[in-house]
């Protein structure tokens, strides 16, 4: 049986990105641990303050 010529037979693994994919595998990386990172305390408190002046806003147009 003669080998297609239009589909080249890949004989070992290939990475899509080729030199990119270490790139790509360290960005990832780097994403996962800012992600699981815990949100400091202070930017929390702002967040809530901000949450409870949106809903003290929303509770005012509603009435």
């Amino acid at each position: 049986m003669k080998p297609n010529k239009e589909q080249p037979a890949v004989t070992e693994r290939t990475e899509p990105l080729g030199s990119n994919s270490e790139i790509g595998r360290k960005l990832k990386q780097y994403y996962d641990e800012l992600v699981t990172e815990e949100v400091p305390d202070r930017f929390a408190d702002l967040l809530r303050q901000l949450e409870d002046r949106e809903a003290g806003a929303s509770a005012r147009k509603g009435d």
